[in-house]
């Protein structure tokens, strides 16, 4: 009897591992058409815009003369820190993704709200390349944890304008998408701000939303928006036309289909641009190097939703012809304008 319990709690043990690595160590299908990938441009034309692309809303935007970063986001904690543990910038993965994006020196970088995966390695970024860091004031408190000097840490609001070289970066207040699970819901979301330094390593839900921002970047040779959630303020961006969109589906899937209309409508059709590009669709715990993924399995039920994200976006594309659908390649730079 004692040989065939021993059996049974051995196999019980080895599927209770296999189900936990299939669900923290496997990844989905990333929510996005693999045809929509472009590739980078080898050689920019001088005075062009060009975007580099980490993952996540991770973006460098440059016009050889001046750079700006949106989050700067390189760490990669684990799916078990990050729900058990404690969390802190990684400066060897920071410093990598600096090299890989060909940043030394920046003017700005603004994560597009305070949570671990925008802002966490903000301050540090800023400190490595002489940039202003500018968000609300949970990100300003962000970077004062970090030891970051009040000089170069701008709190900005909505309509603020600010200029960098020839670039002018145009503020809006803006929401994060709801997510679907209840008790995640009140975590992430339920108590916002960060009201005194925070100095890590801390639990992951420390970083908290703040104010989200969608950030309007407009230059002489074009214009381009970073809406890095799934979540708009109706009438938000009413008065705001650009020439590219990069907009977050991540958790589009997990919406009802009146959302995720309502979403498009409120960024796509109130901004008019002529390039879609998806950002914030694949995983935060996967490496920043290689191909990009989809959502950790054991996360896809709280951010993904992948199979309605990916059927919404192809049937937008289908349909609205006058927009460029487009995925950006990892690191490479792209020719915008």
């Amino acid at each position: 009897m004692w040989r065939i319990l021993g059996g049974v709690l051995g196999g019980l043990a080895v599927a209770a591992a296999g189900t936990l690595y299939y669900l923290l160590f496997t990844f989905v299908e990333p929510a996005v058409d693999p045809a929509w990938a472009i590739e980078g441009t080898p050689d920019p034309r001088p005075g062009s815009v060009t975007a580099r692309w980490t993952g996540t809303s991770t973006l460098v935007f440059s016009d050889g003369e001046t750079t700006l970063i949106i989050d700067g986001w390189f760490t990669r904690p684990s799916a078990l820190a990050m729900l058990y543990g404690e969390i802190e910038p990684d400066l060897e993965a920071i410093e990598q993704g600096l090299a890989r994006n060909e940043v030394t020196s920046a003017a700005m970088v603004i994560p597009v709200h305070s949570h671990y995966d925008h802002a966490m390695d903000s301050p540090e970024v800023a400190r490595r390349t002489g940039a202003l860091l500018v968000g609300s004031e949970a990100t300003a408190n962000i970077g004062r944890g970090w030891g970051l000097p009040e000089e170069q840490i701008r709190v900005v609001r909505d309509g603020d304008r600010l200029h960098f070289g020839a670039f002018e970066v145009v503020i809006h207040e803006t929401k994060h998408f709801q997510f679907a699970d209840p008790t995640f819901r009140e975590q992430a979301l339920g108590d916002p701000y960060i009201t005194e330094p925070l100095v890590p390593p801390v639990p992951a839900f420390d970083y908290k939303v703040g104010v989200p921002l969608a950030v309007e970047i407009r230059h002489p040779r074009g214009s381009l928006l970073v809406q890095g959630s799934a979540g708009f303020i109706p009438g938000g961006l009413a008065d705001v036309d650009v020439d590219v969109l990069f907009f977050g589906t991540g958790g589009l899937g997990t919406q009802t289909a009146e959302y995720r209309e309502s979403y498009w409508r409120e960024t796509v059709e109130a901004t008019k641009p002529e390039r879609l590009i998806p950002v914030h669709w694949d995983a935060l715990f996967g490496p920043i190097e290689g191909p990009f993924r989809g959502s950790l399995r054991a996360a896809s039920f709280l951010a993904a939703g992948s199979d309605l994200t990916l059927e919404f976006l192809q049937e937008k594309a289908a349909k609205h012809r006058e927009y460029e659908f487009a995925t950006l390649p990892r690191y490479a730079p792209v020719e915008l304008f």
